[in-house]
């Protein structure tokens, strides 16, 4: 998938992973980290910053759209006020 086609559909479905992610592994401890979701393939990658992740994923040779959120938050960065 690219960044072109990247659809509502793959974002609910990386919330959902991320939901059951949540479930599965105590994040108290990863709370201010950031997680990268990847909706084709399920996995989560958590690392300081969205750069972190990106780097991870270079390095296993994986180039793919992820959605990022910041744990223990809804989102991953918010603009205003």
């Amino acid at each position: 998938m690219s960044a072109s086609t990247w659809m509502p559909a793959d974002t609910e479905r990386a919330r959902q992973i991320w939901a059951e992610y949540q479930k599965q592994h105590d994040t108290i401890p990863l709370i201010g980290q950031t997680a990268g979701i990847d909706p084709v393939s399920g996995r989560v990658w958590i690392g300081e910053s969205a750069v972190d992740i990106a780097e991870q994923m270079e390095a296993k040779g994986i180039r793919t759209p992820v959605y990022l959120v910041r744990v223990g938050f809804d989102y991953y960065v918010r603009k205003g006020q």
